[in-house]
């Protein structure tokens, strides 16, 4: 029986499972090679219905599906009908509008106050009066405005002009951008597998797997996202990050599967070296994709569309990926396992010699097949030998051990304090490209007009007895606390109900009952014709009004969610049926709610992530450092997002919870390899966990990176974000993976230990499941 700190309830029974998996696709591997490819093809048809699918609004997509605002956008529609075309009036507005806005700024004098721009400006405005719907071309208006009516223009100006369909349209060009980045990044994928893979030996190199091995990636996007479009599941721009992170996957997971593949048998039946090499690493694979899965499934429950459709696009493209491996990639493997078994050339498939003759390029390109005759495994890799010689021992030293414990501290600690400086909040300009001209309106604007924030609305939502004198005083010590907001310029502020008690004092009229204070609202309406807006009444009563107050100073983030705090805070506070709105505020919802949603996620995927590594790592207190190690790398990404100017928004949210499941890999990697192995000592355990899986991971790392360079380079922050986040996950992850967690590991002396008994059990089941070589007592036994 295994100590009390063991079970393997689940990952025994699993190991054997894809032991006999192996063994069917290593027996019948062209089923296993053919299915997939079917099956994509005709999945592959639903990116016909990709047009139709795409929903990229950005209110929609990218704010709180059920955010406040929005409750209180409905009541202001409900009490206030608008007839834009009629009577416009920007600040009653309940959505955006539709419209068009300019900002001129002068360029050479740096005013406006001259003869030169003044006319400019003259000619500009009666340019735009002149715009007519009938017979204008809009459309080349839109797409080429400086040919079309700002002609007159010179030099004195710089117009930066802006439309209620700038940002939806171009958020949609950040779509045909990143198309051409899949194939530079399949590209240098593939070349990195198929070098990390290329061997001297022409009948050992793994050429042929490294290539299929990213095919299979490809093949997991096209089943995926095709058969969720199918489904008719909205697909947003954020979802087009998803095939990079499946390629860096399953790259990664075809690495562990070769490096297992070379620690069988050379001379071992096909059929049985696929067995061990699927129990040996699918276990491993099983736990990352599970936690992987899990963590972007988690994701669809939060309350923003845009991860939705990234973590159910991506989340799904992983299962595909786990599939297509242990299927697709595996008949590759057999196949080309069988090619080797019959010591063919990788390229030619002819039969070669394994006895080397004194020509270097001859040995080079027409002998192979060798193998270390004392394991009768395949030569060492030099990285692995690296791992095994010198970087585990190395580590494994206490001064070493000193030193990656002061690391750690470092690390941890400037992560904390980037924690406490993180920016929340989304800037809209990053929806849009670099050089769009809507980033240039938005600079000009926060530039000249940043002063002046939202002018927003008080609305009083049910009715009230306004004729009686002590709710005209309730309602006017709620404006004033709104007034007196540090937000908030009370100077400005408008009101149909203090104009009409001014007006009635002055007239001395009396609005102390229903029918005066009714039958004379038309004094109020003929001073200031658009209050006739701002109040809903029939001949009775009057059902809901609203006033004003200007907002000031609102330039970060951090005031929009304060200036949101306060004013609903203070509506909450009156006694009257009061609400705060702007659509604004539509935006700014995300911001309470973005911290709230990603604690919520993280905390829930990490105990699930817990829950599975107990499960499927047989060790309770490793599975808890594979715990630990999601914290510690969700807070080390989350602090120096601070120092890469990466802002928690529900672009970075995404990642987070995507980092969720990529920190397990590594730890759970590592951990898994640990508590398997068969050496006495920790430290020596620690080695041989490092010397099995320390390059994969390294080769994973580095793919995986590959796989999203390219988006370093993009005009669009919200690729550019995807990178930073992605890089920082796979940097922590790994360096947990191969520094600190082998370290910690080695402080617990009864973490992985095995008693007597427990050995004596494991490798009876070897000698069960093997062939008669696994049977030596004193020779490496395969993980099962």
């Amino acid at each position: 029986m295994r100590g009390p700190c063991y079970t393997d309830c689940v990952e025994r029974p699993l190991s054997r499972a894809l032991r006999s998996l192996g063994g069917l696709v290593g027996a019948h591997p062209w089923p296993f090679l053919l299915l997939p490819l079917l099956l994509s093809a005709a999945l592959g048809v639903g990116f016909t219905l990709l047009p139709i699918r795409q929903s990229n609004d950005i209110e929609t997509q990218f704010t709180p599906r059920e955010g406040p605002a929005k409750a209180e956008r409905r009541l202001v529609r409900e009490r206030f009908q608008t007839h834009d075309a009629e009577r416009f009036s920007a600040q009653r507005l309940t959505t955006e509008g539709t419209f068009a806005s300019f900002v001129a700024v002068a360029r050479l004098s740096h005013t406006l106050l001259t003869r030169e721009a003044f006319a400019e400006l003259l000619a500009l405005d009666a340019a735009v009066r002149g715009l007519r719907g009938g017979g204008y071309d809009y459309a080349q208006t839109e797409n080429d405005p400086e040919t079309s009516f700002f002609l007159f223009l010179y030099y004195s100006l710089q117009v930066a002009y802006f439309s209620s369909l700038s940002r939806q349209e171009e958020l949609e060009k950040n779509s045909k951008e990143v198309v051409p980045f899949f194939i530079i990044t399949y590209f240098l994928t593939i070349c990195f597998s198929i070098f990390s893979c290329l061997r001297l030996d022409c009948v050992r190199t793994k050429v042929w797997v490294a290539a299929f091995g990213v095919l299979s990636s490809v093949l997991a996007v096209i089943s995926s996202f095709g058969l969720l479009l199918f489904c008719g599941v909205p697909f947003v721009i954020t979802a087009a990050s998803g095939p990079f992170l499946t390629l860096g996957v399953g790259v990664d997971d075809m690495f562990i599967m070769v490096s297992c593949w070379q620690r069988t048998k050379v001379k071992h039946r096909v059929k049985d070296r696929m067995a061990n090499t699927y129990a040996d690493a699918a276990v491993s694979i099983t736990i990352t994709t599970l936690t992987d899965v899990l963590a972007f499934y988690i994701g669809i429950a939060t309350s923003f569309p845009s991860i939705q459709s990234f973590c159910i696009y991506t989340g799904t493209a992983f299962v595909f990926c786990y599939i297509y491996n242990l299927t697709f990639l595996g008949a590759v493997l057999a196949l080309n396992g069988r090619r080797e078994e019959s010591n063919r050339h990788w390229l030619t498939f002819m039969k070669v010699t394994d006895e080397a003759q004194h020509s270097f390029l001859y040995n080079l390109c027409c002998v192979g097949g060798f193998y270390d005759t004392a394991t009768g495994r395949e030569l060492e890799h030099p990285m692995n030998e690296f791992f095994k010689k010198h970087f585990g021992p190395f580590l494994m030293h206490n001064g070493t051990k000193v030193a990656v414990v002061a690391l750690y501290l470092t690390y941890i600690c400037g992560s904390i304090y980037g924690c406490t400086h993180v920016k929340e909040g989304i800037d809209l300009r990053n929806l849009v490209q670099d050089h769009s001209y809507v980033v240039r309106y938005y600079d000009f604007e926060e530039e000249y007009f940043k002063e002046y924030g939202p002018r927003v609305m008080a609305v009083v939502t049910g009715s009230i007895p306004y004729w009686n004198s002590t709710i005209r005083a309730d309602l006017e010590h709620c404006i004033q606390a709104l007034e007196n907001s540090t937000y908030v310029d009370k100077k400005l502020s408008e009101s149909w109900l203090r104009m009409y008690e001014v007006a009635a004092n002055r007239m001395s009229l009396n609005i102390g009952d229903r029918n005066s204070f009714i039958g004379n609202l038309s004094i109020v309406f003929r001073e200031n014709p658009q209050s006739r807006w701002d109040v809903n009444f029939t001949d009775l009563e009057i059902s809901a009004s609203r006033f004003f107050i200007q907002t000031i100073n609102i330039t970060t983030s951090v005031d929009e969610r304060n200036l949101l705090n306060q004013l609903r805070a203070c509506a909450a506070d009156c006694d009257l049926p009061l609400i705060v709105y702007h659509p604004a505020f539509i935006f700014y919802d995300h911001l309470i709610l973005i911290a709230q949603n990603t604690i919520q996620n993280v905390m829930i995927a990490t105990g699930a992530m817990l829950l599975i590594s107990l499960l499927l790592i047989p060790n309770p207190l490793c599975s808890v450092w594979v715990t630990f190690a999601i914290a510690s790398v969700i807070i080390g990404v989350t602090g120096f997002m601070a120092f890469w100017n990466v802002n928690l928004d529900s672009i970075s949210m995404i990642n987070l919870i995507m980092c969720i499941g990529f920190s397990v890999d590594c730890s759970a990697h590592i951990s898994y390899a640990f508590v398997s192995s068969k050496k006495a000592s920790l430290n020596d355990k620690a080695v041989d966990a490092l010397y099995r899986l320390g390059y994969p991971m390294v080769q994973g790392a580095v793919s995986t990176i590959v796989g999203v360079l390219v988006l370093s380079m993009t005009n669009t922050y919200i690729f550019r974000a995807f990178f930073k986040i992605i890089f920082l996950v796979i940097s922590f992850g790994t360096s947990h993976g191969l520094f600190f967690i082998p370290v910690f590991l080695t402080f617990f002396g009864f973490c992985g230990r095995l008693s007597t008994t427990q050995h004596q059990i494991d490798c009876q089941f070897s000698e069960n499941s093997a062939s008669i070589e696994h049977s030596i007592a004193k020779l490496p036994v395969v993980n099962t």
